[in-house]
């Protein structure tokens, strides 16, 4: 069996975070953002700082523009789940999707952009308290 140097040097990855951060190739990133192997857009859905209630449709619809195969939501500390309707971007685009804590979100986008599938990660993080 012959082994092969996985080279992710030309992707985006979380190389770590917290709370109200996201290190992505080892560059400091706050507020909520939406990283792919190629873009990093940040400013997204700036009304749900650590409030998924205020997560519109329009914010899971720029998500949907990148054309995905799969959407990670982080949703902070802990996984939630927003209003059901909201998802409808998402649905129609038949992209998939998950909701989960901030740091599953970040290993699973890692594991799905080294294995060089089509993968957006959209982190939402909490407000300073």
């Amino acid at each position: 069996m012959k082994l092969y140097q996985d080279n992710n040097a030309n992707l985006n990855v979380v190389t770590g975070y917290g709370d109200d951060h996201v290190m992505v190739n080892k560059v400091r990133h706050d507020g909520n953002l939406i990283l792919t192997a190629s873009q990093i857009r940040t400013g997204w859905a700036p009304e749900a700082r650590g409030d998924l209630a205020a997560l519109r449709a329009e914010d899971l619809a720029a998500v949907a523009e990148l054309d995905p195969e799969i959407v990670i939501i982080g949703t902070g500390r802990r996984q939630r789940f927003p209003a059901p309707a909201l998802l409808r971007p998402l649905i129609e685009a038949r992209i998939g999707f998950e909701f989960m804590d901030l740091p599953a979100a970040c290993r699973t986008y890692n594991i799905l952009v080294g294995e060089g599938r089509s993968v957006a990660v959209a982190l939402l993080f909490e407000a300073a308290a």
